[in-house]
């Protein structure tokens, strides 16, 4: 009788779940995965490579963190590929374009993810994006885009380059020109200098992480900024939502820039155990007060004005209520080519 309890004992014990496992434990000696759903070299590249190589120093049993590349479709691809296959055991981290999260609304049809069952982390940087121009294009104001073509450089919808000079233009009969394809802004920024395009929108701290010296030369100007509320850093530049003069048009406006609010975020796929979700939460948030992470954002010209992982899932389940009426007039001025 004994020997059968010990024996049951020790079949029990082979049986345990794996989440008695604490987090340390399972995390000793694994490599987790970031993937950014945008081009090495874009802002957004710069920026998942820095939050990894400080949110590693936060992480219960010190893993190993590597950072890859999968762009496409305004982050789409990389992120319905990692709902489908996972893996779904916190050993993967989604980097996406902020716009990600609104892609269902605007294309149902195309998506295969809902962004209201990611397991967000939270986001490194609320943001304010700026058009900016060569200092030789034919457009030198935001003014003059109402009268005279601009040429604008961008990747793929989905993106704040593509979506919200369309938005902008069915709104308020402006003239952008929308080129997408380019794979990143540091190549857009090619095909600006060679004449190719004349501007883009970006990040105001990609501009200033990737062109601070065309800024300092002046070889770039900002004509642009798309806010939420004004930036404090661009007096004089006028806000695009300021174009807005009823409650409608500010509705639309406001929806296409929702992912100035969501910033640069990362995400988890779902099905990963809660106490792991719970230790990747904790490692972001301690990580956004790291001082050796701070210094080197500053040093690198990234801004940090972070949202943790509660508030941005409540932000991207209120965006994805938006009422119908407001997501299908922006669908459709997303659809004018």
């Amino acid at each position: 009788m004994q020997r059968l309890l010990l024996a049951i004992g020790a079949l029990v014990a082979l049986q345990a779940p794996a989440s008695a496992q604490s987090v340390a434990d399972f995390y000793k000696g694994k490599t987790i995965r970031m993937v950014v759903g945008i081009d090495v070299g874009s802002g957004y590249d710069v920026n998942a490579r820095l939050l990894a190589r400080h949110l590693v120093n936060h992480i219960p049993g010190n893993p190993t963190i590597v950072v890859q590349n999968q762009p496409g479709a305004g982050s789409a691809t990389m992120t319905a590929q990692l709902t489908a296959a996972g893996p779904f055991d916190g050993t993967v981290i989604g980097a996406a374009f902020a716009g990600m999260p609104t892609l269902p609304l605007f294309s149902p049809q195309k998506m295969r993810f809902d962004p209201t069952q990611l397991l967000w982390l939270g986001n490194t940087n609320r943001e304010t994006h700026v058009t900016y121009v060569w200092h030789t294009s034919p457009v030198q104001s935001f003014d003059e885009v109402r009268t005279k073509e601009l040429i604008m450089g961008a990747q793929a919808p989905g993106s704040s380059q593509v979506d919200f000079p369309l938005v902008a233009n069915a709104l308020f009969n402006l003239k952008h020109k929308v080129i997408t394809g380019y794979g990143s802004t540091a190549k857009i920024n090619l095909a600006m200098e060679s004449g190719e395009v004349h501007g883009a929108i970006a990040a105001l701290t990609s501009v200033r992480t990737l062109s601070s010296q065309w800024l300092a030369e002046k070889k770039i100007k900002i004509i642009t900024q798309w806010a939420l509320r004004a930036n404090p850093d661009l007096p004089g530049v006028p806000n695009a939502l300021d174009l807005a003069k009823n409650e409608a048009d500010r509705a639309a406006m406001q929806l296409v820039m929702a992912r100035l609010d969501i910033g640069r975020p990362f995400f988890l796929p779902p099905g990963v155990p809660a106490d792991r979700v719970a230790a990747l939460r904790a490692a972001f948030d301690a990580t956004m007060k790291d001082k050796a992470f701070l210094a080197e954002a500053a040093k690198l010209k990234i801004d940090v004005d972070p949202m943790n992982g509660a508030d941005l899932t409540a932000f991207v389940a209120q965006v994805s209520k938006t009422p119908a009426d407001t997501v299908a007039r922006v669908r459709k001025a997303l659809e004018t080519k």
